[in-house]
């Protein structure tokens, strides 16, 4: 029995020597060139990575595409569990706009939706909006995809981001062609998943409370004419509204260089004045949408309540 013992102490203490020596600063390393001491370290932190340890500091960003995979779990770990889908599109738009005129509204409007909640982060967008690819009249820089395959995308990249963690996944549309589709996959997905783990939405409010915010663009001073509550005027689907969130993400978009220079820098019968100016005033209206977005996401998900069997 006292062999035994002795036995049993003798390999728990060749443990502890053999732990401590692997460990950094362990006896081991005194034996060890400084060379052979940086091969040791780099081995050790690439061990870490592979037992997914985040080795640098976070990106500040929300968009998923531009995190790494243990940025956008340890965000998901942190509480970030909304994701935000925006669909936008490719259209025609006028002379000035790009036809992505929606997909770079979405830019500017989705991350500044996710930091006013807090708790959220920006799915990619779906860049292309349902319609008939056969189209024989289809405009130039106009690319479609089919209802069918659009509600497919929403519903695989919904599934997805369940799958990985997100327990609210909100469908916002900047273009009226994708509403339906995103109000039906939401729908859809509720009376699958009804709340077990994740819960789908699609929240109007992001496009249609003050549409083409036209009542909070008169509290700038901006008038455009006719006077009337829509994104085309004069036969242009363009308006101030859309060019000042474009030129948030880059002025380039809307051609502002070559509208001065032509002198052609004004939008429904307002003289845009100077690019600092469209920014400043893009500036309020990302806040303005932002806020009405982030307050009518918050409200539907609290009133979310699963269906009745």
């Amino acid at each position: 029995m006292n062999r035994t013992r002795v036995l049993v102490a003798f390999l728990v203490l060749a443990c502890a020597v053999t732990v401590a020596a692997q460990q950094p600063g362990g006896r081991g390393d005194a034996n060890l060139t400084p060379e052979q001491l940086a091969q040791r370290e780099k081995q050790r932190a690439a061990q870490a990575v592979a037992d997914g340890v985040r080795p640098i500091e976070a990106l500040d960003t929300v968009w998923i595409e531009e995190q790494t995979w243990m940025e956008t779990r340890d965000a998901i770990k942190a509480g970030k569990t909304t994701a935000i889908i925006g669909s936008g599109g490719l259209e025609k738009n006028g002379p000035y706009n790009a036809n992505g005129k929606h997909n770079y509204v979405l830019r500017s409007t989705c991350p500044a939706i996710a930091r006013k909640l807090g708790n959220a982060l920006c799915a990619p967008i779906v860049t292309m909006e349902p319609g008939n690819p056969e189209n024989p009249n289809i405009t130039p820089g106009a690319v479609f995809i089919t209802q069918d395959t659009f509600r497919a995308v929403l519903r695989d990249m919904s599934t997805s981001l369940k799958t990985m963690g997100f327990k609210d996944i909100v469908m916002i549309a900047d273009s009226g062609g994708n509403v339906t589709g995103m109000t039906d996959v939401a729908k859809e997905l509720n009376a699958k998943w009804n709340g077990n783990p994740a819960r789908a939405y699609y929240v109007t409010e992001y496009y249609t409370q003050d549409i083409w915010s036209y009542d909070y663009l008169k509290t700038l001073g901006i008038l455009q004419l006719p006077d009337v509550r829509s994104a085309t005027r004069w036969d242009i689907h363009d308006d101030y509204h859309y060019e000042s969130l474009v030129a948030l993400t880059d002025p380039k978009l809307i051609r502002a260089e070559q509208r001065i220079k032509a002198k052609k820098f004004s939008i429904n019968n307002v003289e845009i004045g100077s690019v600092a100016k469209m920014l400043e005033n893009g500036k309020k209206l990302l806040d303005y949408r932002a806020k009405i977005s982030a307050d009518a996401i918050t409200k539907a998900i609290t009133d979310w309540k699963p269906a009745t069997p």
